[in-house]
């Protein structure tokens, strides 16, 4: 049974939209008009679909999905790396603004793609941020990607904040289609459009990023009598501190805030929450076994990536995957607190860029922050640190240093700090 006819048998009425938007609104009935789109695209083809959650995208992505193609979703506003992207997925064809627009010859062949040839499954290709290094390539068997939406779940009026090239994004909407849900398209991912869009549309879920709920706080927008309808906000993609956590919590504490934990390699995994406002979750679900090494958070999952299409695969013969989060435990209870690879060795004596980072935004007026190590001649490395301010805020760097001088150790204090705008991504997280 194709895709298109699954999602049709579970919804109550495909002529209901799953999707609402700016001047526009997509049904699964709208999708028997889709297949034209995609003429051109063999089963087997790496397609590389540049789009969004517009009725364009979303007919396109499900319809390549029955087609037995290797998607590979993009975004225009990662342009500058479409070409990378292009060359480390062996693109066959690229297509956008809902049309095939290039069809290259095909170089080389790769085992993992292959497999999914010779099984006849389509595939889906996403990449790493490339917070360290560039990016990787990842490969899903699209087959077992959605395989984890088949048991039945509430489904709430969801805005669709997170990308097209995210699996987070991805999975709001195949948990939204699934379940006979609603997506709301974003107007723009812009503080006031977005708390604009969730009034209009009784929005009762936001998922999103720390990076943007600091955007709300300093907003000075944000209220529950302003927020009527939603419910749960859900945070994750980097980590979240607890000062812009008990904020946003203190500002809507009629709402449920629970952080999220996926890698594109493994997918989104189920977490609980000890509380609303607290940061120690569990990390499980059905097929999925977690442990902790050294420190470090390791993840078995059944529903993992087949491999990178350009670099080694990183599980070891087990099948656990070495995540590079550092945690501390509380019992059943983690806390996820940095990166392996991120630790500034400060005269021998290991900080944590969170542990900076937590302590800046905890002062009145920082709205984002960026600890990074650098070169030192006597202690090998030492700690700098970026400091955006809210805005109309001055920031008082000496203000700011005694405040850093009373919350962290000698060791962790930065030796030089810059007033100025901390780097986003397109995906709203640090970069």
């Amino acid at each position: 049974m194709s895709l298109y006819h699954e999602l049709c048998q579970r919804s109550a009425d495909p002529r209901h939209p799953f999707l609402i938007g700016p001047g526009e609104s997509l049904s699964l009935a709208d999708m028997a008009q889709a297949s034209s789109q995609c003429e051109g695209v063999a089963p087997g083809d790496v397609v590389a679909l540049v789009g969004d959650f517009d009725a364009s995208g979303i007919r396109n992505l499900l319809t390549l999905v029955d087609r037995r193609a290797i998607i590979m979703p993009l975004v225009a506003a990662n342009h500058a790396q479409h070409e990378y992207c292009f060359a480390s997925g062996h693109v066959d064809v690229v297509m956008a603004e809902g049309k095939l627009v290039r069809r290259q010859e095909r170089q080389t062949a790769h085992p993992l793609l292959d497999r999914l040839r010779s099984r006849g499954h389509a595939g889906l290709i996403l990449f790493s941020s490339g917070s360290t290094g560039m990016p990787k390539a990842i490969v899903h068997d699209f087959d077992k990607f959605l395989a984890r939406f088949a048991t039945p779940r509430p489904a709430w009026t969801t805005l669709g904040f997170l990308l097209f090239d995210h699996v987070g994004g991805l999975n709001t909407l195949f948990h939204m289609l699934y379940n006979d849900g609603l997506v709301v398209r974003p107007t723009a991912r812009t503080v006031s459009a977005v708390l604009e869009d969730i009034r209009r549309h009784d929005v009762q879920l936001l998922p999103t990023t720390p990076t943007f709920l600091r955007m709300l706080v300093h907003s000075g927008l944000l209220n529950q009598a302003a927020l009527p309808s939603l419910r749960l906000v859900t945070y994750g993609t980097e980590l979240m501190d607890q000062s812009t956590l008990s904020a946003v919590a203190n500002l809507l504490p009629q709402v449920d805030f629970r952080q999220t934990y996926g890698m594109s390699e493994l997918g989104i995994l189920r977490v609980r929450t000890r509380k609303r406002d607290e940061l120690w979750i569990q990390i499980g679900g059905e097929g999925v076994k977690s442990r902790v090494r050294d420190g470090e958070l390791h993840i078995r999952a059944e529903n993992r990536m087949l491999g990178y299409l350009n670099a080694p695969s990183p599980f070891d013969a087990e099948g656990w995957f070495n995540t590079k989060d550092l945690v501390e435990i509380d019992g059943p209870w983690l806390r996820i607190v940095g990166r392996a690879d991120s630790v500034i060795n400060v005269g021998g004596l290991k900080v944590l860029p969170a542990e900076v980072e937590s302590a800046a935004l905890s002062f009145p007026g920082v709205r984002q922050a960026k600890a990074k190590g650098a070169s030192n001649p006597l202690t090998g490395m030492h700690v700098e640190l970026l400091c955006q301010p809210g805005e109309g805020v001055e920031l008082s760097i000496d203000a700011l240093r005694r405040h850093l001088g009373e919350v962290l150790p000698p060791h962790a204090r930065p030796l030089r700090i810059r007033v100025g705008s901390v780097p986003t991504g397109h995906r709203f997280k640090q970069v």
